[in-house]
């Protein structure tokens, strides 16, 4: 019985593994519902702020997939920063934009495998501050100075002709 269950399992496994498709072969699913695979080797902001990037080539100019995420959308997907240097799957409509196939990545429930559960966001996360966040730093409010605390200046003019006017 527990033989049955195993091979069940794994045959269960590898066909689910069998339809995910390497992302280098993601133009081939264009326009459909797809699972593409691939290792994430970088976890990039755009410089505008505007859209989160999970790369899997070197250099994302020559790549022919990338997984977008858009700020507005981080809350529902989670800190996809912890998916750097991981193979992932993901589920979605794969797109053509600006000649390079890509999934939009809006809810974790894309994910699946290993790493489809990634942690929330940090609370205090802001993608305003993109690389000023680290975990486990704390950074003491700036101290403003009100003008009741500074000392009266010494209005008394003394020079070193006069002794007793010092």
């Amino acid at each position: 019985m527990i033989k049955r269950l195993a091979v069940l399992f794994f045959t269960l496994i590898s066909v689910c593994a069998a339809d995910c498709v390497p992302f280098q072969n993601a133009d081939e699913k264009l326009g459909e519902i797809a699972c593409i695979k691939g290792r994430v080797l970088k976890v990039s902001l755009s410089p505008q702020k505007t859209a989160w990037f999970l790369n899997f080539c070197d250099d994302f100019r020559t790549c022919k997939f990338a997984v977008v995420t858009f700020p507005r959308d981080l809350k529902d997907v989670g800190d996809i920063r912890a998916l750097e240097g991981k193979e992932i799957e993901i589920n979605g409509k794969v797109k053509a934009y600006k000649g390079q196939t890509e999934i939009i990545l809006k809810d974790r429930s894309q994910l699946r495998g290993q790493f489809a559960k990634i942690p929330k966001l940090p609370k205090d996360f802001d993608v305003g501050r993109h690389g000023s966040y680290s975990a486990g730093t704390f950074r003491a409010p700036r101290r403003t100075t009100n003008k009741t605390d500074k000392k009266p200046s010494d209005t008394k003019n003394t020079t070193a002709d006069d002794p007793e006017e010092r």
